[in-house]
């Protein structure tokens, strides 16, 4: 169902010479980083299966162990993340975000809100499977409060379809929205939680204009007005998601290098995660939204080996 992706399917592809080609690369002294590289950007993830299953037929040997043992820090990262098969890296960067003491809410909040109804359902089977562990439980036993039941709502996947708009409901909404935040004396924030994750995409969007209209405001600036902490991150993460999902990936990635230091695992995990998606598009929305390339900045931002895959993934400049 995509096709805005930067990396697709490997032609001609032939698994065994690939994984020939990089155990040769990782074999004896010092590692021939460039190779490994230039064939895990280029494949796709079902390659990059395939090349992992010949690797152990010829050699006997794990290719995700071999890149640990060979490679090291961000690039290391990168490698083994673009070994992860596409089901099950949510799951994963889930089941990470939520293990141990403290719970990295910046990864719930990206995945959920922007993942569709099916790929939610998706990735609680998965997680199930995986980790012999309900997700939904999982995540209740880490978060609280508004935040919490906002989770619980996407983790349903149960967003109306988008059948048609009903315009009725749409005013209805937007002034419950209104007499729930800008209106009352504290806030209402189950009526922001019910309707922004429950309604179909087509209909928010509609409920938005409405709400501009009623009120003066975007619904950023009353969620920005009315709530804080995760809670806010979370409904403006849903109401960007819902205006333009590549749009609030190139804002993610964007955030990600600016100002001083780089937040390498949002960065790997949106380039990895989206590279076979919607990478064209968040390039797209990146250079409109932020007066310069995606690529541009990767390449200000990152260095050595682990610039030259971010780059191979980005795949091509906006300029």
């Amino acid at each position: 169902q995509y096709t805005r992706g930067t990396v697709t399917a490997f032609a001609p592809f032939d698994a065994r010479a690939d994984a020939e080609a990089l155990r040769k690369a990782m074999k004896g002294l010092g590692t021939d980083e460039e190779t490994v590289l230039t064939i895990l950007t280029t494949r796709n993830n079902a390659q990059r299966q395939e090349i992992a299953s010949a690797f152990k037929t010829l050699f006997g040997r794990d290719l995700v162990d071999d890149l640990k043992s060979e490679l090291t820090g961000k690039f290391e990262t990168l490698m083994v993340s673009l070994m992860r098969p596409a089901y099950i890296f949510d799951a994963h960067a889930l089941k990470h975000a939520i293990k141990g003491a403290g719970t990295n809410e910046k990864v719930l909040t990206e995945i959920l809100a922007s993942r569709t109804p099916a790929e939610v359902q998706n990735i609680k089977q998965v997680y199930q499977q995986e980790y012999e562990a309900d997700l939904e439980d999982k995540i209740t036993g880490e978060t609280s409060g508004h935040f919490q039941r906002l989770l619980v709502v996407l983790l349903q996947g149960n967003r109306d379809p988008d059948v048609g708009v009903d315009e009725a409901l749409v005013e209805q909404d937007a002034q419950v929205l209104f007499r729930a935040g800008e209106l009352k004396w504290g806030t209402d924030e189950e009526k922001f939680i019910t309707i922004l994750g429950t309604r179909s995409i087509s209909h928010l969007r509609r409920v938005f204009d409405k709400y501009m209209t009623i009120s003066g405001f975007q619904i950023e600036e009353t969620i920005d007005r009315e709530t804080s902490g995760d809670l806010e991150k979370l409904l403006l993460a849903v109401v960007k998601c819902i205006r333009s999902v590549p749009a609030y990936f190139a804002e993610t990635l964007y955030y990600s290098m600016k100002g001083a230091g780089t937040d390498d695992d949002t960065l790997i995990r949106v380039m990895v995660s989206r590279s076979e998606v919607d990478l064209l598009d968040i390039r797209q929305e990146f250079r409109k939204n932020f007066a310069k390339s995606l690529y541009q900045m990767i390449q200000k931002d990152t260095s050595g080996d682990y610039r030259k895959a971010l780059l191979l993934l980005c795949g091509g400049d906006d300029d």
